[in-house]
Formats: C-alpha cells, sequence, structure tokens
C-alpha cells in the first residue's frame, strides 16, 4: 500500500532527475558510439578466425567420436579381413564358369 502511496513522489522525482542527468548523457553518447564501432569492427576482424577454430574443433571431435565408436569393432574387422583373405585365395574362388 505504501508503494502505491508514493508512487507519484517517484515518478515526479524520477522524471526530474532524468531531466537533470540527461545532459550528462549526451556528454557521454559519442563515447558510447565510438565504442560500439570499435567493438563491431573487432567482432568483424575476429569472427573468420573463430569460425575456422570452431570448424576445426568440431572436425577433430567428430573424427574423435567416431574412433571412440569404431575401435571395439576393429577386433571383428580384423577377422573379416584374415577371412576375406583366405577365401579369396582359395581355388574355389578362382574357378570361372563355362
Amino acid at each position: 500500500m505504501i508503494d502505491l502511496l508514493t508512487l507519484p513522489f517517484r515518478l515526479f522525482f524520477g522524471v526530474l532527475l532524468g531531466i537533470l542527468i540527461l545532459p550528462f548523457a549526451l556528454l557521454f553518447l559519442p563515447f558510447l558510439l565510438l565504442r560500439l564501432i570499435l567493438k563491431a569492427t573487432v567482432a568483424l576482424f575476429v569472427l573468420p578466425f573463430v569460425l575456422l577454430a570452431t570448424l576445426v574443433g568440431l572436425v577433430v571431435a567428430a573424427i574423435a567420436v567416431s574412433l571412440a565408436l569404431l575401435l571395439p569393432l576393429l577386433p571383428f574387422a580384423f577377422i573379416a579381413f584374415c577371412i576375406w583373405l583366405i577365401t579369396r585365395r582359395s581355388p574355389a574362388a578362382t574357378v570361372i564358369r563355362g
């Protein structure tokens, strides 16, 4: 209830202080614009390097995940390769029909 009772006074003093502080804010406006321009320039210069580093990181992570998932299958792949070598060299595999 006290907030509602003091609302007109807070609004009045808020607007009054806002008007009194406005010239000081206008003095800092060029510096804020300069800061914005400098930050935008630096961001445009650094952005390609950040994107390149992100791309390299994603490629390395994809390779690491694929190796982590396929490494347990390596013994089975070796056994399948050995069986393929044995059946490829056998005389039954080299018979030509006709």
